[in-house]
């Protein structure tokens, strides 16, 4: 992917713009927590 243009970073929750992303399932705590804030508008 680095290849191709994109930029990979080692975080347990990414957030670029609209898009919320993370690694594995152990990240999912953090993941719901972004998703929570995002929807609430924080």
């Amino acid at each position: 992917m680095v290849n191709a243009g994109a930029k990979y970073v080692d975080r347990e929750v990414q957030v670029d713009k609209n898009l919320i992303t993370s690694r594995t399932p152990a990240d999912i705590p953090a993941f719901c927590r972004e998703i929570a804030a995002s929807l609430s508008g924080k």
